[in-house]
């Protein structure tokens, strides 16, 4: 559900509207409100598979990170706010965060190890908009997650197959590769993680 506004709403305008407690999550996209579907069934299996993959790599590699349950990402753009699926926070940079003990909010993009979408139906949002913003900040890793082969020919190929693309940041922008089927992931954040595309897809099953 789209809010309806006639005039766009900034980020600190977001923030203070957001409703504690909701059922639901919001984004800022744009200077509009939007209400995002809850991950569900499938969507919400692999989102929360991988918040405990990376966070056993966390802990058996022994980096100074963490998963928080909840978080609010704002780019520089001052009409944008994003909720990503996982967030992997880096615990030295998110404690120069002003806004991160009372807000849950990450401003900078050296507080972040990594960020991992699951693509909805929604998936433009996810290879357009978040890719943009999360390069802008320097935000050094990406992964966009589409187990259903949503996203366009342009990004996941033709014939379209599901796939996990990892955006890397390399001399400030963003180099893609992409995985399928029983390719291990290749990530530069956690080295030692190498559970399939299939794996995943599976959430461990």
């Amino acid at each position: 559900m789209t809010q309806s506004q006639h005039k766009p709403i900034t980020f600190d305008d977001f923030i203070a509207w957001y409703p504690e407690n909701s059922e639901h999550r919001y984004e800022l996209h744009n200077g509009v409100i939007i209400e995002m579907p809850k991950p569900r069934g499938k969507h919400s299996e692999i989102a929360g598979f991988l918040s405990l993959e990376l966070g056993l790599q966390c802990r058996s590699s022994q980096l100074s990170c963490f998963i928080p349950k909840e978080s609010v990402v704002k780019p520089f753009r001052d009409f944008a706010g994003y909720e990503p699926d996982v967030i992997v926070l880096d615990r030295h940079s998110v404690s120069k965060e002003s806004r991160w003990e009372t807000e849950s909010i990450i401003t900078m993009g050296e507080s972040v190890s990594l960020i991992v979408e699951v693509v909805s139906t929604n998936w433009r949002d996810d290879y357009f908009f978040k890719a943009g913003d999360y390069e802008e900040m320097g935000i050094s890793e990406y992964w966009i997650v589409d187990y259903l082969a949503l996203g366009g020919r342009r990004f996941i190929g033709n014939p379209k197959q599901p796939t996990i693309s990892v955006y890397q940041l390399v001399d400030g922008e963003y180099k893609v590769s992409q995985f399928r089927g029983n390719n291990p992931i290749e990530s530069p954040a956690f080295p030692e993680f190498n559970l399939t595309v299939e794996h995943i897809f599976r959430a461990g099953n």
